[in-house]
């Protein structure tokens, strides 16, 4: 099979246009026609409508542009296997992050210790929410993804690294005296809070708990940006509920209110997500254990940082 064809098929799904494929590969129009024509020939299918509007896949051509990407991905990652054969692994690497979690703190370290270790690999990070990152994954775009969730999930696995309660985060007036604390879920039935999306993992734990409590959360307003909630939760618009990771990467949480929120405990598991039908190349696979020994450095500070706040109390009684 001719990639380059498979490459065309997929430039004309994305444009949406003949004419517009063949301007951004700069071919003529014949041509490219001439090169869908011969993939058509070869499968024995249809794989675009045509319209004044310009093309669509029909159901053999978005099952052939799935495969397509896929295998092309396969070619690239083939390629760079042979250029770096026998030397540092490197090669372009897609990161998938979830907003507000562990894996977003670690974003920073992530790109640092890479480029320490590993500087002919080119990082690439995209922070967006579960599902858009599963579907990367699923279609080949992305290598693996650091999100909320332990699956199943169709055409992904996921390998379940840490588990982490959650935390009412804000303002001390509106919540609690600063410091650390617990708080029941019921208390939190009564405060402005600031949540991601339905869309986000924390927001349906968080939903599903007051449900299953028979509570009604009090959102006040729904925040997909860590510096909005950082601005808003400061200027004491309402509180938030976080993991401690994530609360103590994008917060002052020494001058916040920070309380575990129990009765119910309330959890998220953080996973490893990758494709359930490709190997990570050379390069995604050292990434993917540098990003594993960055989780566990973490989770060692954190257990020094509760061993320190304990003691901070015990000298204030």
């Amino acid at each position: 099979m001719d990639t380059r064809r498979l490459y065309s098929f997929i430039k004309i799904i994305d444009a949406g246009s003949i004419t517009r494929a063949a301007d951004i590969l700069h071919i003529a129009q014949p041509a490219l026609s001439q090169q869908l024509s011969a993939l058509e020939a070869q499968f024995g299918q249809q794989l675009l409508i045509r319209s004044k509007r310009g093309v669509a896949p029909t159901e053999a051509g978005r099952a052939l542009y799935l495969h397509a990407q896929l295998i092309l991905r396969q070619v690239d990652l083939a390629q760079a296997a042979v250029d770096v054969s026998g030397r540092a692994p490197a090669g372009s690497v897609s990161v998938g992050l979830a907003p507000y979690s562990l894996g977003a703190a670690l974003a920073l370290p992530l790109l640092k210790s890479v480029r320490e270790r590993y500087p002919d690999i080119l990082l690439h990070i995209n922070e967006n929410f579960g599902g858009v990152i599963s579907e990367a994954i699923m279609t080949g775009r992305m290598d693996m993804a650091f999100i909320y969730g332990a699956g199943p999930l169709r055409g992904v696995q996921f390998e379940p690294v840490r588990t982490e309660d959650l935390y009412l985060i804000g303002a001390p007036g509106d919540t609690a005296p600063s410091g650390r604390g617990e708080v029941e879920l019921k208390e939190l039935a009564s405060l402005p809070l600031l949540l991601p999306s339905r869309i986000h993992t924390i927001r349906q734990v968080v939903d599903a708990a007051f449900q299953k409590a028979s509570l009604r959360l009090n959102v006040v307003g729904e925040v997909e940006s860590a510096l909005t909630l950082v601005n808003a939760v400061d200027a004491g618009i309402g509180a938030t509920v976080l993991p401690w990771s994530a609360a103590r990467a994008i917060l002052d949480v020494r001058a916040l209110s920070v309380r575990r929120i129990v009765e119910p405990v309330i959890q998220v598991k953080l996973s490893v997500v990758t494709s359930d039908n490709q190997p990570l190349s050379e390069p995604a696979l050292a990434v993917h254990d540098l990003f594993l020994e960055l989780i566990a450095g973490d989770q060692k500070n954190d257990g020094a940082e509760d061993e320190n706040t304990e003691d901070k109390d015990k000298d204030r009684q």
